[in-house]
C-alpha cells in the first residue's frame, strides 16, 4: 500500500508524473460493475466508516508510510515561532484593520482584536496538545480522525483546504493593493475590471497569480529554505510594524477616538468573528509537526510564543491607526498607508506598502507549506486521490500537493472580492477551531476500553450542553437585544462544563504537554468559536452550506468508497502478517521443542 503511485517496476517516480490509478485505485473504481456495486453497498459502508476512529499509531507510523519517502526533520521552536508570526500578521492587520473600523466598529476595533485574540489563543492551546502528541503533517484533519471518526475528519478536512485556498487568495490580492500604492497607483489600478461582470467577481487580478507562481516553486523546493526566507522577510516585517507604531504615534490625535464604540458593543462582537481571519495561520504551524526535531519542547514554544506576540502586535498596530485618522476617513483597501498620506507623511506610504508585501509574501508562503501537508495527510487515507500524497524523494516536500492547492488558490484569486472571501474563511476557520476543542475533550475523557459505559454516557450529555447553550448565546446574541436568553444559556454551558470537570474521570493524560485547566479552557473556546459565528452575515453561511454540501456529495460518491477499500486492504494486510509472525513463533517454539516418543497400545 505505501509504493502506490510511488515506483512501479522498479521505476522512479518524479511528482507531477501521472499513471494509471494514480487518483482511484482502489477496488471499487476498477470497473463501472464494481462501482455500482459499492455505491449499492453505500449504506453499510457508512455505517462501517463514518464512526470509526483511527489510533495515535496509524496516524505516526502507518500514515506516513504511504508517502512513500519521510518528510526532512529540520524544524526548531525558533523556526516554527518565525513561521507562527510570518504566517499570521499579513493582510488581516493591513487590510481588514481599516474595513471593519470604518464600517463595522470604529476605533473599538482593538477590542475586536483582543476578543479574536483571546479565541485564538485557547484554540492554540488545543492544536499544541494535538501537535505534541500526534506530531504529522495532517494537522486538525489527524487529530479528528483519532478523536471524532472519519466522516467528521472528512468534512472538516474540506472546510481546512476551503480555508487555505480562500485565505490565499485573499492575500494575494492584497499583495496587488498594496503594490500598486508602492508604485503611486489607487489600490485597484493594476486590477483589469470587466463592467458586464457582478463587481464582486468582475475586477480580475493578474499579478496575483505570478505572485503565487514565485510562492509555489520556493514552497516546493525547500521547508528549510522556506524557513530562512521566512525568518529574513519577517524580520524585516517587524522593523515595519515598529517604525508604523512609532511614526504613527507621532501624528496621534485623540479626537479620533471620539466616538470610541460608535456601533456599539455589538459591531465589536460582529468585527471580531471577520477579523479572526487576521489570526489564521497558526494551525500551518501544527502542520510542521512532522518536520519538527523536537515537538514536546519546540511546538509549545514556537505556537504560543508567536500568538502571544501577534496579538500585542495587532492591537497596537489597530490603535495606531485610529489614533491617526478618524475611522470614518480609514481607507478599506490601504489604510495605513492613506492614513500615513492623510497626516501629511506620504513618503512613509512607501516604506509600509513595502512593509506590508514582505508580510503578505510570508503569510502566502507559510499557508503553502501548511495547505500541502493537509492535503498529503488527507490523501494517505485515500478520502482524497493518493496521488497528492506523494513525497519528491530530493526535496522531502509533497510536490504535487503544493502545486495543485496553489493552482485552486490562483483560479479565486484571480476574479474574487476580498470582502467575500474574508467573511467566508472565518466561518470555516471558527467551525474548525470548534470541532478541534471537541475532540480534544473527548480524547481526554474517553478511551476504549478504558472508559465505563455510563461515563461515556455522562460525557455526551455533557458534551450536549455545552455545544446546545453555547448556541443558544450565539443565537440570542444574533436576534436579541435583551439579556433573559443570557440568564438560561450561560448557567447551561457552566452547568455541562461543570458536571463534565466533577463527575466524569478523564480516560487519558498528555505524555508530554497538555492544555491547562480542562474542561473548561477547551469548553470555553467552544463557546467563543461558536459565539463568533452568530455574528457572521447569512450568504456566507449560504456559501458554507453549500460547500459542505458538495463535500458530502463528494464522500458519498468518491471519498467514503476510496476509504473503505483502502481500510479493509489494510486490515487484511496487517492481519495476514499478524498470522504469519504466529506461525513463525509456533515454528521456532517447536523446533525448540524434545520431540515426543509415539505411544503405542496394544
Amino acid at each position: 500500500m505505501g509504493g502506490e503511485g510511488a515506483i512501479h517496476g522498479g521505476v522512479r517516480r518524479r511528482g507531477l508524473t501521472f499513471r494509471r490509478n494514480d487518483f482511484f485505485p482502489e477496488e471499487s473504481f476498477k470497473s463501472w460493475g464494481n462501482y455500482a456495486r459499492a455505491i449499492m453497498d453505500t449504506p453499510w459502508r457508512l455505517k462501517d466508516r463514518v464512526l470509526s476512529r483511527s489510533e495515535d499509531h496509524t496516524e505516526l507510523v502507518e500514515m506516513k508510510a504511504r508517502s512513500n519517502h519521510e518528510m526532512k526533520k529540520t524544524l526548531k521552536w525558533w523556526d516554527l515561532m518565525w513561521f507562527g508570526i510570518g504566517a499570521v500578521i499579513g493582510s488581516g492587520i493591513f487590510v481588514l484593520t481599516g474595513l471593519e473600523a470604518r464600517t463595522v466598529v470604529g476605533p473599538a476595533v482593538v477590542l475586536s482584536y483582543v476578543v479574536s485574540g483571546v479565541s485564538a489563543l485557547l484554540s492554540v492551546f488545543c492544536y499544541t496538545e494535538f501537535a505534541v502528541e500526534i506530531p504529522v503533517a495532517g494537522g486538525s484533519f489527524a487529530y479528528l480522525r483519532v478523536e471524532l471518526g472519519e466522516f467528521v475528519a472528512f468534512i472538516a478536512a474540506g472546510n481546512i483546504l476551503l480555508e487555505y485556498v480562500v485565505s490565499g487568495a485573499a492575500v494575494a490580492r492584497s499583495w496587488t493593493s498594496y503594490f500598486a500604492t508602492l508604485c503611486g497607483h489607487h489600490p485597484d489600478d493594476f486590477r483589469i475590471v470587466v463592467h458586464k461582470m457582478n463587481p464582486d467577481y468582475g475586477h480580475l487580478d493578474p499579478i496575483s497569480i505570478g505572485v503565487l507562481i514565485a510562492i509555489t516553486i520556493l514552497a516546493v523546493y525547500s521547508t528549510k529554505g522556506s524557513s530562512i526566507f521566512n525568518f529574513i522577510a519577517t524580520i524585516f516585517h517587524l522593523v515595519v510594524i515598529v517604525f508604523i507604531i512609532i511614526a504613527g504615534l507621532t501624528k496621534a490625535n485623540t479626537e479620533n477616538y471620539t466616538p470610541f464604540m460608535p456601533f456599539g458593543v455589538r459591531g465589536v462582537f460582529k468585527a471580531s468573528a471577520v477579523l479572526f481571519f487576521a489570526y489564521v495561520g497558526f494551525d500551518a504551524v501544527s502542520t510542521m509537526a512532522e518536520e519538527t526535531k523536537n515537538p514536546a519542547r519546540d511546538i509549545p514554544i514556537g505556537l504560543v510564543g508567536s500568538m502571544v506576540i501577534t496579538t500585542f502586535a495587532y492591537c497596537s498596530l489597530a490603535v495606531t491607526l485610529c489614533l491617526m485618522q478618524s475611522y470614518n476617513d480609514i481607507d478599506p483597501d490601504a489604510p495605513y498607508s492613506v492614513a500615513f498620506s492623510a497626516v501629511g507623511m506620504d513618503w512613509a506610504k512607501y516604506i509600509v506598502a513595502f512593509g506590508a508585501l514582505k508580510g503578505m509574501t510570508t503569510v502566502l508562503l507559510v499557508s503553502a507549506v501548511g495547505q500541502a501537508r493537509y492535503l498529503t495527510h488527507i490523501a494517505r487515507t485515500h478520502m482524497m486521490p493518493p496521488w497528492f500524497a506523494h513525497v519528491d524523494e530530493k526535496t522531502g516536500t509533497p510536490v504535487n500537493a503544493t502545486i495543485s492547492m496553489l493552482a485552486a488558490t490562483a483560479v479565486i484569486a484571480f476574479f474574487t472580492n476580498l470582502n467575500i472571501l474574508s467573511n467566508l474563511l472565518s466561518i470555516s476557520t471558527l467551525f474548525i477551531f470548534m470541532l478541534v476543542a471537541v475532540a480534544l475533550l473527548v480524547r481526554r475523557y474517553y478511551s476504549s476500553g478504558v472508559t465505563t459505559k455510563g461515563n461515556k454516557v455522562k460525557l455526551i450529555l455533557c458534551l450536549v450542553v455545552i455545544l446546545g447553550s453555547s448556541c443558544g448565546i450565539s443565537g440570542y446574541w444574533a436576534s436579541s437585544d435583551g439579556w433573559v436568553g443570557y440568564a438560561v444559556f450561560v448557567p447551561l454551558w457552566i452547568l455541562g462544563t461543570g458536571s463534565l470537570w466533577l463527575c466524569v474521570p478523564q480516560a487519558k493524560q498528555p505524555k508530554l504537554w497538555g492544555v491547562p485547566l480542562v474542561p473548561w479552557l477547551p469548553s470555553l473556546s467552544i463557546a467563543i468559536n461558536i459565539f463568533l459565528l452568530g455574528s457572521i452575515d447569512k450568504d456566507s453561511f449560504i456559501r458554507f452550506g453549500v460547500w459542505t454540501g458538495f463535500l458530502l456529495v463528494y464522500y458519498v460518491l468518491l471519498g467514503l468508497h476510496a476509504s473503505y477499500d483502502t481500510a479493509k486492504g489494510f486490515e487484511s494486510q496487517k492481519s495476514s502478517v499478524d498470522v504469519d509472525k504466529h506461525w513463525n513463533k509456533v515454528e521456532e517454539g517447536a523446533k525448540g521443542e524434545v520431540p515426543l516418543t509415539p505411544v503405542t497400545t496394544h
